[in-house]
């Protein structure tokens, strides 16, 4: 307790330069734990949202990832099997939603353009996108129509069709069996947005049996299986796998593609940064610890005559960079917890990415195991910056330091 003691009042002799210096540990530390935090925030996004579009599991038929179908549904596999009645049993699935993937033209009676479409229960569809699918107009049916089946169409698609909410269309497609030309009348009952100004030109949202009509089919696409808990999904591939091999599952970080390129790049872009702000801390600790030594070298030549070792003066320094690092953290800690906490009360909003109409909440999540790393990374710089520019000074010999002016 002495040598902690000690090692402060030392801190403490060029109280400005101890600040300054532990005011940029504290920057570093926030700077990291915000930045990281952002990043770790947008990968969460991100999972959810791939796992939202395409299930945490897709079962399929065995070619269906594999090839692409020559033919409309030529890997299609029958609504009811036996892997979809034992996932509906498994506590561990929250959902099971049936989709039929297809596409065609889209016509309002003067002019056509290419769809491309899902079938499934739609109401069930928008729970599971949840945000990811916004009502822009509209409502999402809940229960079968009255007249004409009901359809939910991209924002963009309907702009450029002239199409509004209660609007009449018509969907053409290929059939499954015969490969020949068929329509089905539909009515507009919501328009609906992703977020991605590509997709929201082409999407239709239909149910299941709608589009089983338009390619006269009693198959589906692929199975999507949403889980309770996103930890349980390699389990469940395996349990799956094991249960029944006449299908292909696909989990869904194998389908999220823009979950891996922003990952890698945001791991390089916040690594570099990271480094930088490293490199910042540790130049200023050895620069404050450098002039404390020079300044203290006749002091360190006079303990060494009164018979202290160089590894006691050395250790002396380590714990006085050691403490100039656990200020700087601890400062650092409070105010990314303070602008983490912050945050969502401002609802600042960030642009929309490329390829995106829609911009996305600025939030940053917290994570210990990122605030323990990050602590440990600029305390052990600080001691180690204290080890290095110590170590010449107290291993001089004791006559040039007591000479030392």
């Amino acid at each position: 307790m002495n040598h902690i003691l000690l090692a402060w009042k030392n801190v403490l002799r060029n109280r400005r330069r101890s600040f300054v210096t532990i005011f940029i540990a504290a920057v570093g530390c926030a700077s990291i734990l915000i930045a990281g935090g952002f990043a770790l925030w947008t990968y969460d996004i991100l999972i959810e949202g791939a796992s939202r579009e395409f299930g945490h599991i897709t079962v399929a038929d065995k070619s269906f990832f594999a090839k692409e179908e020559e033919t409309p549904m030529q890997f299609g596999m029958q609504q009811n099997n036996r892997v979809a009645e034992y996932l509906e049993k498994n506590p561990e699935v929250a959902t099971l939603l049936p989709r039929i993937h297809y596409s065609g033209l889209i016509s309002n009676g003067d002019k056509s353009l290419i769809f491309l479409g899902t079938g499934a229960e739609l109401a069930r569809e928008a729970a599971v996108r949840k945000y990811f699918l916004v009502v822009r107009d509209g409502a999402i049916p809940q229960g079968k129509p009255s007249q004409l089946p009901q359809i939910l169409l991209g924002v963009a698609l309907a702009r450029n069709l002239g199409a509004k909410v209660g609007s009449q269309l018509t969907l053409i497609g290929t059939t499954a069996a015969t490969g020949g030309i068929n329509a089905v009348d539909v009515e507009v009952a919501a328009l609906v947005s992703t977020g991605w100004s590509e997709v929201d030109k082409r999407l239709v949202f239909s149910d299941i049996q709608t589009a089983q009509n338009l390619l006269m089919t009693d198959k589906i696409s692929t199975l999507s299986v949403f889980m309770h808990r996103l930890d349980k999904v390699p389990a469940m591939l395996e349990t799956l796998a094991a249960y029944d091999g006449e299908h292909a599952y696909m989990p869904w970080w194998e389908q999220a593609q823009y979950y891996h390129s922003v990952r890698a790049l945001y791991n390089r872009i916040f690594g570099l940064l990271g480094m930088i702000i490293i490199a910042l801390v540790l130049f200023s600790v050895i620069n404050t610890l450098a002039m404390a030594v020079v300044e203290r070298t006749r002091e360190i030549g006079t303990l060494r005559a009164l018979g202290a070792h160089p590894r006691e003066i050395i250790a002396q320094f380590v714990r006085e960079g050691g403490i100039i690092g656990l200020a700087g953290v601890m400062i650092g800690n409070l105010v990314a917890a303070a602008v983490i906490w912050t945050l969502p009360y401002l609802r600042l909003q960030m642009p929309p990415p490329p390829g995106r109409s829609e911009g996305y909440p600025l939030l940053v999540a917290g994570s210990p195991t990122l605030t323990l790393v990050t602590n440990a990374v600029i305390v052990l710089l600080c001691m180690g910056a204290a080890w290095a520019v110590s170590r010449r000074a107290a291993s001089k010999p004791i006559v040039d330091a007591l000479g030392h002016v």
